[in-house]
């Protein structure tokens, strides 16, 4: 939440708006406190936005109410000045039912802006882009075009996709489908990796998010090009609140804090690798078990699951791991950290994750204070990697750049200019391997999802079950 916090304080300006664009549609004789959309929101103090329940929009996390689509309203709430009520609904029909009959003043749903909903609502500025994925199982024969399709189709209802499948039938008679609100899009890939249907539709952004938990789900195709997302709102609204928001996200994407937001939901997950991502949910299954209780002993006040993600990016939580650099063990640790941490043997593996493990906390500590969570964390993770002299020298360049040095989507773009001479022999620790350190936080925010997401369902075996593989040695007493 600390990406939007910072414009609480531009809600006087917003009231200023209310002078110039507040009384578009209203009449000298109506009462003075009636002042359109916005004037209704500053009188009662309330923002009133409606979403859906979903892994990119709203959920309660264990730290309350979470999602990409709920920081940008809160956002927005903020910088108006207000409070923000959310109505989170199971499905798109009885949001858009709420939205037309004026018990909302936005939906904020990921919605992509289609020309049957423009016709119905009034959009607000775009804030991304996605696509619309045809998602089949992996190992089925994959369909690249519509005429492929021939097995069973379904969409969720009143969706974009249901608006290109409709269009799509004008070229394609044949082509049929089902529709659902009993389902959300994750639970119908989900029904797909159950072969209980063939296929289904998704926004390329929930998909990238989707394969880090299934990796099965595969792409046919695009069946729609790239569309715009944004809010909507009733088209009988008058320009005011519309002013607000072009406002609103006009000054998140000047200062970045838009970009610094969507990097914190899909960032990470962009690219997708098949045999990564299985290897990586076996190796969940057959080896963490045998680490999980000294990985949660020696996480002190980290989450254990970001340390025994950043393990097996190490490692692969192998605690005979050796580098060509000479750093050892489950955490990979070089020879003089080791000794300065107390460890008297990298390959010893509940030393090597106390070891570890107090050296990022260390790290965090050393993250000047301004920088947020969980920037925070991403840059303890990179120093971790590259060293903090070559962290900082990417927080300099960003800054001579124009960027925000104390934005992880900033500084992980000037990361790779650390392997050019032309950038490097300006900095005081020379040359670095930036690139493989993006890549290396980028990986370990993959297996952290996935862990979550793992552990919520309850799927982990527990310390102590039996795992079905053959036993590995985990201590050596020697170094």
């Amino acid at each position: 939440m600390a990406v939007i916090q910072s414009w609480k304080r531009k809600s006087r300006q917003i009231r200023a708006l209310l002078f110039i664009l507040g009384a578009v549609h209203l009449s000298s004789c109506e009462r003075s406190t009636d002042r359109g959309s916005l004037g209704e929101v500053l009188d009662q103090g309330v923002l009133k936005v409606g979403t859906l329940y979903g892994l990119t929009t709203y959920y309660t996390g264990p730290n309350g109410p979470e999602g990409f689509e709920y920081e940008l309203a809160k956002g927005f709430a903020d910088h108006l000045g207000v409070r923000l009520e959310i109505y989170p609904y199971y499905s798109l029909s009885q949001a858009f039912s709420q939205l037309e009959d004026a018990h909302l003043q936005l939906l904020a749903a990921g919605l992509t802006a289609t020309d049957e909903r423009v016709a119905r609502f009034r959009f607000g500025p775009p804030y991304q882009q996605v696509s619309q994925k045809l998602v089949f199982k992996q190992g089925h024969e994959r369909p690249r075009d519509t005429e492929d399709l021939s097995g069973n189709l379904i969409v969720v209802a009143d969706s974009s996709h249901t608006d290109t499948l409709r269009q799509l039938k004008e070229q394609h008679p044949d082509l049929a489908w089902q529709e659902t609100n009993e389902m959300d899009a994750e639970e119908l890939m989900e029904a797909v990796i159950a072969e209980q249907y063939d296929y289904t539709i998704t926004d390329s952004n929930i998909l990238a998010l989707m394969r880090r938990r299934h990796p099965e789900l595969a792409i046919g195709f695009t069946i729609q090009e790239p569309q715009r997302v944004a809010w909507a709102m009733n088209r009988e609204q008058d320009d005011s609140l519309f002013a607000a928001l072009l406002d609103y996200f006009g000054g998140l994407q000047q200062s970045g804090l838009l970009a610094a937001l969507e990097d914190k939901y899909f960032g990470h997950v962009r690219q997708f690798n098949y045999v990564d991502t299985r290897l990586f949910i076996r190796a969940v299954e057959q080896t963490l078990p045998r680490f999980r209780l000294w990985f949660e002993q020696h996480s002190g006040e980290l989450d254990w699951r970001l340390l025994a993600a950043m393990a097996y990016q190490e490692s692969h939580w192998d605690p005979r791991a050796k580098s060509p650099t000479g750093v050892r063990g489950l955490m990979m640790l070089t020879l003089p950290t080791a000794k300065e941490l107390g460890v008297t043997s990298r390959l010893d593996a509940q030393q090597s994750i106390r070891g570890g493990a107090q050296y990022l906390q260390d790290l965090i500590r050393r993250i000047p204070d301004r920088i947020q969570y969980p920037d925070r964390i991403w840059f303890a993770l990179a120093a971790y990697n590259v060293g903090m002299g070559h962290l900082e020298d990417a927080r300099v360049l960003t800054e001579r750049q124009g960027g925000n040095p104390d934005l992880w989507v900033d500084v992980k773009a000037r990361l790779p200019l650390l392997r050019q001479k032309k950038h490097y022999r300006m900095t005081r620790y020379g040359y670095a391997r930036g690139d493989e350190a993006v890549t290396y936080v980028a990986n370990i925010r993959r297996y952290y999802d996935t862990l979550v997401w793992l552990d919520d369902q309850g799927e982990f075996l527990q310390p102590g079950e039996q795992v079905p593989t053959t036993e590995v040695e985990i201590t050596s007493p020697g170094d």
